[in-house]
C-alpha cells in the first residue's frame, strides 16, 4: 500500500490531511485511492480530534418538507440540504436525534399524518429504527434498531455512548425503559429502567457529565448518577432548553431564562418569539440560536406563517443581544430536531 505522503509515517500524513476543512474533504478523495480511504476512515474522525481541527455544523429538520436534514457551515454562512432520509415512514416525528463519532443520528420516533377514521397515526406512533446520515460518505445508512419502539422520548450523548429512555411505545402507553447505544461496535445494552414515567413527552440534557429526564408538566427531575437514577425536585421552568458551555437555558412566556438547580436568572427578553410557535432552541459556538416555527392566526388574518428564520442571542457580552443569521433555505415550520454535528 503507497504512502498517504512520500517520507512520512502514516500516522503523521494522516495528522495533516486532518487539519484541512471539512468543506475540502470531496477534492481530498479524489487525488488517489489512499487519500480517499484515508478521508472515509475512522482514524481521520480520531486525528481530527486529536490536533483540535473538529469543526462544527448545525443540523436541523422541520415540519416542510418531509424527511428533509439541512446542515449549516457556519464558515461559508451557507445551508446544505442532506439526501433525504429513507425511512419508510412519512411526515417522520416525535424522534430523538443526537450527534457523535461525526456522524449525525436520528432514532425511533413516528408518523404524524393521522388516519382520518381510526386516529392512528399511519399505522406507526413509534419505532425502533436507528438512522445515521456520514458527512464524509455523503449518505444516510441504516443502524442496529433499539431494543424498544419509542416516540417523545430523551436521547442524549453520554461518553460518546448515545443513552434512550422514557418515552411511548403507543399514544396510551408510556415506557421506564432505558438503552445505551455504541456507535463503535452498533449494539444497544439495557441499563436501569427510569424511576418513574409519565403520560407527557420527555426530553434530555446534559449538565455536569450527567443525564438528566425531563417530563412536561413535572417539577421533578431523574438524574442518572453510577448507573442508578436519582429524583431530584428542581421546579425547573417548561419550554425550548439547551445547554450552553455547561449552563441550561430555558425559553418561557417570552424570557430567555439561566436554570441553575434551585434558582433562575433572567438573560433576555424574547418576546418576539411568543408568537412563534414550535420553534427549537439551541446551543452553537457559544452562542443560542432560535430556529424556524409557525406564527399562527392573528386576529382576521387566518394564515399561518412557516418560519425559516434563524436568530441568534450572542452571549459574551454583559448585555446579550439578538441579530439576524442566514435563514433555512429548505426546511421551515415547526422543527422537528436540530442537534450540532461535530465532524
Amino acid at each position: 500500500m503507497p504512502e498517504l505522503i512520500e517520507g512520512l509515517p502514516d500516522a503523521v500524513a494522516i495528522r495533516c490531511l486532518a487539519r484541512v476543512p471539512y468543506r475540502l474533504f470531496p477534492k481530498l478523495e479524489t487525488v488517489c485511492h489512499s487519500w480517499r480511504d484515508a478521508i472515509r476512515s475512522n482514524e481521520l474522525v480520531k486525528a481530527r480530534e486529536e490536533v483540535n481541527s473538529t469543526e462544527d455544523f448545525l443540523c436541523v429538520s422541520a415540519f416542510d418538507p418531509e424527511n428533509i436534514w439541512q446542515i449549516f457551515d457556519p464558515n461559508r454562512a451557507i445551508w446544505i440540504t442532506l439526501p433525504i432520509l429513507p425511512s419508510k415512514v412519512k411526515n417522520l416525528t416525535n424522534f430523538g436525534v443526537v450527534s457523535t463519532a461525526g456522524k449525525l443520528f436520528v432514532l425511533g420516533g413516528g408518523s404524524d399524518a393521522v388516519d382520518p377514521l381510526t386516529g392512528d397515526q399511519d399505522g406507526s406512533f413509534a419505532t425502533n429504527e436507528v438512522w445515521a446520515y456520514d458527512p464524509v460518505l455523503r449518505r444516510w445508512s441504516s443502524r442496529a434498531a433499539m431494543v424498544v419502539p419509542r416516540a417523545m422520548f430523551a436521547c442524549c450523548v453520554v461518553n460518546g455512548k448515545i443513552l434512550v429512555a422514557g418515552g411511548f411505545t403507543t399514544c396510551r402507553k408510556s415506557i421506564a425503559r432505558s438503552e445505551l447505544y455504541d456507535p463503535e461496535t452498533d449494539t444497544w445494552a439495557p441499563i436501569p429502567d427510569l424511576n418513574y414515567t409519565h403520560n407527557s413527552a420527555c426530553s434530555g440534557v446534559v449538565l455536569g457529565g450527567e443525564v438528566h429526564v425531563v417530563h412536561k408538566g413535572l417539577t421533578t427531575v431523574q438524574v442518572l448518577k453510577k448507573d442508578m437514577w436519582w429524583v431530584h425536585e428542581h421546579a425547573w421552568v417548561h419550554g425550548p432548553m439547551t445547554v450552553v458551555n455547561g449552563s441550561l437555558y430555558v425559553m418561557t412566556h417570552g424570557v430567555i431564562y439561566k436554570q441553575e438547580s434551585e434558582s433562575r436568572k433572567v438573560v433576555v427578553s424574547a418576546s418576539e418569539f411568543k408568537r412563534r410557535i414550535g420553534c427549537a432552541m439551541v446551543g452553537f459556538q457559544g452562542d443560542i440560536y432560535v430556529i424556524g416555527g409557525v406564527i399562527g392566526p392573528v386576529g382576521w388574518n387566518w394564515d399561518i406563517r412557516k418560519m425559516s428564520d434563524v436568530d441568534v442571542l450572542t452571549l459574551g457580552s454583559e448585555r446579550p443581544v439578538w441579530q439576524k443569521a442566514v435563514p433555512m433555505t429548505r426546511c421551515r415550520g415547526t422543527i422537528l430536531g436540530c442537534a450540532v454535528m461535530r465532524i
